[in-house]
């Protein structure tokens, strides 16, 4: 039976707090990006505070969806990574209790999220992608708000294009205007022009008067009766006023919501599966019309021909129906015959190209359509799962890299986001043109984090080391050959003194085993390929040299005397196995020879390792007699 412990209700609280914030972060920044799309269609339109606040309303409901696997996510890193970082899951699992038994709480709160997820889209969230796309087409729709520039032409009255030269913006007057008003026909167009003038809206804001004062009026007269002639009368008109009233409809309508009856994204899955049978209904009515029309045409279809009864007869044998050749019953026609066959043939094979043209595109619109609707049916079920994955990546990548706050939670969580978004968004076109199948296009983004999560989930399950930046970065200096430098810092408290003379002479040892070494095996030579990779010999004296020396460096290093202490940092640290074979075990060094570039690259490696031996040998051993020789003086004294 479960029960509900106290370290259940700390993984609740401290994965909620952070879920809320995160959250509402998230759905914040999905926000801004909706709207970064939409933002140079809707500005300057004097949309009112009413109708901005159900815009930002109904699209933030749409994208509550997609910002809960974003906020799962990052909280279940953030989480994890200050439990690990502050140590108290190292606390959890020394009492006994596995990773997944501490995550069963935030396992079943996710769970929770993931049904919610999916009833939010199927119920709420229809309504809210209906209500946002019929806002957007009447936003879009609404004229702009009536601004006039100075200087440049101003085309945002329908069929005028307005030129003001100057602008008075307290008293509203215009000054040096002119006006290019069209109408239907091109030749039909009238210059207005203005010493000032001013522009103001009815109240019913469906109409703008436009009141001149001392202007002229340029109109051609064009109509049935000139139409032939070169020349074109024209109207002139000088006023002292006049008053234009010009369309300009500046309120704000609803669109008609019956545009949207096709939306996949406005319907729930009930809704979807009606939707579905009913164009393949449509369209299978089609097919069969399709069908019975062309069995019509070829039956009515008939040439009139001299053909015998033995010709038909010899096309239909099954002994001779390989040998029967049709041009020899055309030859028998007539010429005047064959070719009104071929011009009916012809004709007919046009008309019926052209009737399977525009069948086609009737079709392939429905099935495009078809696909629109299952990819959404997939989608609320994608989607929800997407919360359930990216807690098991999040959460088990916390416990790993332990790294709480805003920093690496962050980077790793935007990587993730960003590979799912590409997987899913390419998965979701590829799906919709048709290129590959529904069940691919959405199941791609899932196939590819669900192994993650599971992987991840195992590590962190058994402790591994798997995420330990410094075993990367140590493996990476192995690789490379890169050295570590040396750093001895002196004590401030001092137990035991080193034994000096015992030092000293231990060093003047290891000093004449080195120059032995170094004599015997030739360090400078290149090294022998057949004992490198097949016939591998172990080379322990360097070992045991590093081992002893390492062992005196520790005893000197409780040393007061500042001489010695800077001379133990000049030890070099010996790379001890690199020198003498690629790797320890003997198949693994044949593979690496037999695979060519890969060999070649191991033999220079170890032997500039070998050429590094010989170096850090002459240090240790010019190290070694300044620290004897230090030692001398100290006893002196």
């Amino acid at each position: 039976m479960y029960r509900i412990k106290k370290l259940d209700i700390f993984m609740v609280k401290q994965f909620l707090l952070l879920f809320a914030g995160t959250f509402f972060i998230s759905l914040f920044v999905l926000m801004m990006q909706f709207l970064w799309r939409y933002v140079d269609e809707l500005i300057g339109k004097g949309l009112s505070m009413e109708v901005l606040a159900e815009f930002f309303w109904y699209m933030s409901l749409m994208l509550v969806p997609q910002a809960l696997p974003l906020a799962i996510l990052l909280a279940s890193l953030i989480t994890m990574g200050n439990i690990g970082e502050n140590s108290e899951l190292t606390a959890i699992k020394a009492a006994g209790i596995s990773l997944m038994q501490a995550l069963r709480s935030l396992i079943f709160i996710t769970a929770i999220i993931t049904v919610g997820s999916f009833y939010f889209q199927n119920n709420i969230g229809p309504m809210a992608n209906k209500n946002l796309a019929q806002l957007l087409v009447s936003m879009k729709q609404k004229s702009p708000e009536l601004e006039i520039p100075e200087g440049i032409f101003y085309d945002g009255i329908p069929q005028c294009n307005l030129y003001v030269q100057k602008k008075d913006l307290e008293s509203g007057m215009l000054y040096g205007v002119m006006i290019y008003r069209m109408t239907a026909s091109f030749e039909d167009a009238a210059i207005i022009l203005a010493d000032s003038g001013r522009l103001q809206s009815t109240a019913d804001k469906q109409h703008l008067i436009l009141s001149l004062y001392s202007g002229e009026w340029f109109e051609n007269m064009r109509s049935q009766e000139f139409a032939g002639n070169a020349n074109v009368p024209y109207r002139r008109e000088t006023f002292l006023s006049k008053r234009i009233v010009l369309d300009f409809d500046s309120g704000f309508n609803l669109a008609d919501a019956s545009i949207f009856a096709n939306n996949a994204q406005a319907k729930s899955l009930t809704q979807i599966f009606h939707a579905v049978d009913s164009l393949n209904l449509v369209y299978d009515s089609i097919g069969q019309d399709t069908r019975r029309n062309l069995e019509m045409m070829y039956g009515m279809y008939s040439y009139p021909t001299k053909v015998t009864k033995s010709d038909s007869l010899a096309a239909v044998a099954k002994g001779k129906a390989n040998t029967y050749v049709f041009d020899s019953v055309v030859a028998k026609l007539k010429p005047t015959e064959k070719r009104e066959a071929l011009q009916r043939t012809l004709s007919k094979v046009q008309m019926l190209s052209s009737n399977l043209d525009g069948i086609r595109m009737m079709t392939s619109d429905g099935d495009q359509m078809i696909r629109k609707h299952w990819l959404e049916a997939v989608n609320k079920f994608t989607l929800s799962l997407t919360c359930l994955i990216f807690f098991f990546i999040g959460a088990p990548l916390g416990a790993i890299i332990r790294k709480g706050g805003l920093g690496v939670p962050v980077i790793i969580s935007v990587l993730v986001f960003i590979v799912f978004y590409i997987l899913d968004n390419t998965g979701f076109r590829m799906a919709r043109l048709g290129a590959w199948p529904i069940w691919l296009g959405k199941g791609l983004a899932p196939a590819v984090l669900i192994p993650l999560a599971s992987f991840v989930t195992y590590k962190a399950n058994k402790d591994s080391m798997v995420f330990n930046m410094d075993a990367y970065r140590n493996a990476f200096i192995r690789l490379l050959g890169l050295r570590l430098k040396r750093h001895v810092a002196s004590k401030e408290v001092i137990i035991n003194n080193p034994d000096y003379q015992m030092d000293a002479e231990r060093l003047t040892a290891i000093s004449s085993q080195i120059r032995e070494y170094a004599f015997n095996n030739h360090l400078m030579h290149m090294p022998n390929v057949i004992n490198v990779f097949f016939r591998y010999q172990p080379d322990h004296e360097i070992e045991r040299i590093s081992r002893e020396l390492e062992e005196i460096i520790e005893d000197l290093s409780n040393s007061r005397d500042r001489f010695i202490m800077s001379y133990l940092n000049l030890y070099p640290i010996v790379s001890e196995k690199a020198h003498t074979r690629p790797f320890e075990r003997k198949w693994m060094n044949i593979t690496a020879a037999i695979i060519f570039p890969l060999g070649i690259f191991l033999y220079l490696r170890m032997w500039r390792f070998r050429l590094r031996l010989l170096s850090d040998l002459r240090k240790i051993r010019a190290t070694n007699n300044k620290i004897v020789e230090r030692i001398g003086k100290m006893e002196a004294l």
